[in-house]
């Protein structure tokens, strides 16, 4: 059971749930290539290190996200110094040499990584229009997992993405693994992010996804689970994008449904305990969530402002 989680996390009463409640915790942000690469030639290790020296110290496990994703990453990944596009090869060979650095350093400390992140795209085309598409097409998915299974053959290779549980996106992704383990990469398992919200998933769309990609022979996790108290997936961000955080009631019914959704969840879980080797929460408690910077005031897990359990807290333990 894991915890995503920030380096300010380790002080005080933040550290003392962590070490109480969980066994295993992944960087929230500080391990993905723009914070810890973000100039080509300098590695930005402080934050990072500190996260796995605390697992070292405490005897928690630790998973790496992420090495490979279209977002928070530093432009010279995609230009030359002249500031035009890279062409494939030199953009490969960047990647190669990131993932290397990354997981020889923590060779042994880490035993899991979200090697790709978010590749599939939400709408009609099959992958994700990004930069490294673009530049080097889908190729840089089997190449990415081979870099990072070179550098620590030891270590859980996963593909992790959200919105596993829509039918369209499932087939989409479902697919592209189906293809990867026919091709021999090294990929052992499927992280589904699980960003859910006090309607969404229905039970029956949580069990597909389970026994669709556990059909592959892969390990399920769900890497970075959190329950919205709004209507609509990620979160329900507010329409005018704003950055102010809007101050909201955590109402009755709000807590009710999150209490519901969080037991239907847990209950899934334990039906399908074979098939699934790990849970992560996205943040620690409702003190801080990300999903507060979407425009107002989240309470999406299962302790509160005060690190008290929540009820859902006890509807999860007590089954």
């Amino acid at each position: 059971m894991g915890v995503a989680v920030r380096p300010q996390d380790f002080k005080g009463e933040e550290a003392k749930l962590i070490l109480s409640q969980f066994n295993s915790i992944t960087a929230e942000n500080v391990m993905k290539m723009g914070p810890i690469h973000p100039i080509e030639n300098k590695f930005y290790w402080k934050d990072a290190d500190e996260i796995v020296d605390f697992a070292q110290k405490n005897k928690l496990k630790v998973r790496g996200h992420a090495l490979c994703w279209h977002a928070q990453t530093p432009r010279w990944l995609y230009v030359d110094q002249e500031g035009k596009t890279v062409s494939k090869d030199v953009l490969l060979k960047r990647l190669e040499n990131h993932i290397d650095s990354v997981v020889t350093r923590y060779k042994g400390k880490i035993y899991a990584y979200d090697v790709v992140n978010e590749a599939i795209d939400d709408g009609q085309n099959t992958y994700r229009k990004s930069k490294l598409y673009e530049i080097a097409g889908e190729d840089f998915i089997a190449k990415s997992f081979e870099y990072a299974h070179k550098a620590d053959p030891k270590a859980v290779l996963f593909y992790n993405d959200y919105n596993t549980e829509i039918p369209a996106k499932r087939e989409k992704i479902y697919t592209m693994l189906k293809s990867l383990l026919a091709k021999g990469v090294p990929i052992h398992g499927v992280g589904l992010q699980a960003h859910w919200s006090i309607n969404s998933p229905t039970r029956e769309e949580l069990e597909k996804s389970i026994e669709m990609f556990s059909s592959l022979g892969l390990q399920i996790q769900f890497t970075e689970l959190d329950v919205s108290v709004y209507a609509g997936r990620q979160g329900g961000q507010l329409s005018n994008g704003s950055r102010k955080i809007e101050e909201a009631v955590f109402t009755p019914e709000m807590e009710q449904q999150q209490l519901e959704k969080y037991q239907m969840i847990f209950e899934v879980f334990r039906k399908y305990k074979k098939n699934i080797t790990g849970v992560t929460f996205w943040n620690l408690s409702d003190k801080y969530s990300w999903l507060d910077g979407r425009g107002r005031k989240n309470y999406p897990l299962l302790f509160d402002k005060e690190l008290k359990p929540k009820k859902a807290y006890n509807a999860v333990i007590n089954f």
